[in-house]
C-alpha cells in the first residue's frame, strides 16, 4: 500500500500528461501529494522529504507553466519534473537522510533501526531511485532534443526504470538477508517501508 501512495502522484502525471494539458497534470500530481502528505499527518507520521519535495516540484512547475510559458513542451514538462525528484533523491542522500529512511523509520522496531546496515541499505535503495530518475530525466532530454525519436521510447525508459527501482527496492533486503544472516540482514530486510 505505501509504495502505491508514494508512486500514486508520479502515476497519476504520466497518466495525464498522455490525455490532458501539462497544468491539468502538474497540479493532479501535486493535489495527490498533498492528499498523501494530509493522510500521514491524520495518522501521526512524519512529513516525508520526498512527498513533499515532490508537491513543490509539481505545483511550483504547474504556476510555471499556467503563468509564464504555457507553450512548454510536454517532454520539457516531464524532464523537469524527473529532473526535480531526481534532486530531492540526491539531495536526501546529500543531507545524510536518505528518503527512504523515513519510510523505514515509521515501519521498524527501535532495535532494528540500530542495527548495522539499517542505514547503508537506505543509502542503496535511494541510489537506485535517483539512477531510476536520471535515466527517466536523459530519456526525456533525448526526446525534447531529438525530436524525431518516438515517444513510446520515453515511455519504455520510464517504466523500465520505474519497475526495475520497486523490482530492486523489494529484492534488496531480502538478497541482504540471505547474504549476512538473519540478525545483520534483519536492518535491510526491514529496512525500506516501500517492500510493503
Amino acid at each position: 500500500m505505501t509504495i502505491f501512495l508514494i508512486l500514486a502522484p508520479y502515476g497519476a502525471f504520466a497518466v495525464l500528461m498522455l490525455v490532458t494539458s501539462p497544468v491539468v497534470s502538474l497540479f493532479a500530481g501535486a493535489a495527490i501529494c498533498l492528499a498523501v502528505i494530509v493522510r500521514d499527518a491524520a495518522r501521526g507520521r512524519s512529513l516525508k522529504i520526498l512527498g513533499a519535495g515532490s508537491m513543490v516540484v509539481f505545483a511550483g512547475l504547474g504556476a510555471y507553466v499556467s503563468l509564464v510559458d504555457p507553450h512548454v513542451s510536454p517532454s520539457a514538462v516531464r524532464l523537469a519534473v524527473d529532473s526535480g525528484v531526481f534532486l530531492i533523491s540526491l539531495t536526501s542522500m546529500l543531507a545524510r537522510h536518505p528518503f527512504t529512511m523515513q519510510y523505514a523509520l515509521e515501519s521498524v522496531s527501535a532495535e532494528t533501526a540500530a542495527m548495522p546496515g539499517f542505514v547503508r541499505a537506505n543509502y542503496v535503495i535511494t541510489g537506485a531511485w535517483a539512477l531510476a530518475m536520471f535515466l527517466m530525466m536523459i530519456s526525456n532530454a533525448a526526446l525534447l532534443y531529438a525530436p524525431g525519436l518516438p515517444v513510446w521510447t520515453g515511455l519504455l525508459v520510464a517504466v523500465a526504470a520505474r519497475n526495475t527501482a520497486v523490482f530492486f527496492t523489494k529484492w534488496y533486503p531480502a538478497h541482504r538477508t540471505a547474504k549476512y544472516g538473519s540478525r545483520a540482514g534483519q536492518s535491510a530486510a526491514h529496512a525500506p517501508i516501500l517492500t510493503t
